[in-house]
């Protein structure tokens, strides 16, 4: 997408959908795709890490922020049937065929929420919030992101990220750390880190020892 970014509203360049397929341990999924959109012609290796480590609770509200056509949260309400799942998608086009592909693999436990960030959910609380995040969109927008999944987030609730090593992950692990209190390093490979922060059973919303004030 030349002079052209995915996490952008309305992308200009030409359509060209594709249906790709991806399989996740015994579970096998269909997912529309298009130019325009983050990882079109396959899941990411980003994606595959975190849904082969994630630890998914049976129940409960769950997040799926910057969704793009809807892989993590599909699996996700796959996998936790008695879960709801919001996902979250700034790109229209990507948004549009999220719903699609909600259809397409029999998902009735979640919903498309269109809009940047957590504006679409104000007010919501979450057992589990997970991203796999523009990273190239920069690190402030990134920063953002972790400071409101702390106030999304129920007491004990989990924010996982994954990120690419080469892109600052070990960086986006100590921020995680500063703004939760700690931090933990799920799983690692194929160039890419997965970690999330829990939110204290006390729920204050200053977050962990030693964060500053926001």
């Amino acid at each position: 997408m030349a002079g052209e970014h995915y996490y952008t509203e309305e992308p200009k360049v030409p359509h060209d959908r594709r249906l790709i397929h991806f399989e996740a341990g015994a579970e096998r999924y269909q997912f529309w795709t298009d130019r325009g959109v983050f990882s079109r012609q396959r899941v990411d290796r980003g994606t595959r890490l975190l849904l082969a480590e994630i630890e998914i609770p049976p129940a409960g509200r769950f997040l799926d922020l910057g969704a793009g056509y809807g892989v993590i949260g599909i699996v996700l309400a796959r996998r936790a049937p008695e879960a709801w799942v919001d996902l979250v998608e700034k790109n229209r086009r990507a948004a549009a065929l999220a719903r699609v592909n909600l259809a397409l693999n029999g998902v009735t436990n979640a919903r498309i929420l269109e809009g940047d960030g957590f504006e679409p959910v104000a007010g919501q609380r979450y057992h589990l919030i997970v991203t796999n995040p523009p990273l190239r969109a920069g690190r402030a927008l990134v920063e953002h992101w972790m400071d409101q999944a702390y106030r999304h987030l129920v007491p004990g609730g989990r924010f996982y990220m994954v990120a690419r090593t080469s892109q600052g992950a070990r960086t986006l692990e100590r921020l995680v750390a500063r703004r939760f209190g700690s931090v933990v390093e799920a799983a690692k490979g194929g160039g890419f880190r997965l970690f999330y922060g829990e939110r204290g059973e006390r729920g204050d919303e200053e977050g962990g020892a030693g964060t500053p004030p926001v």
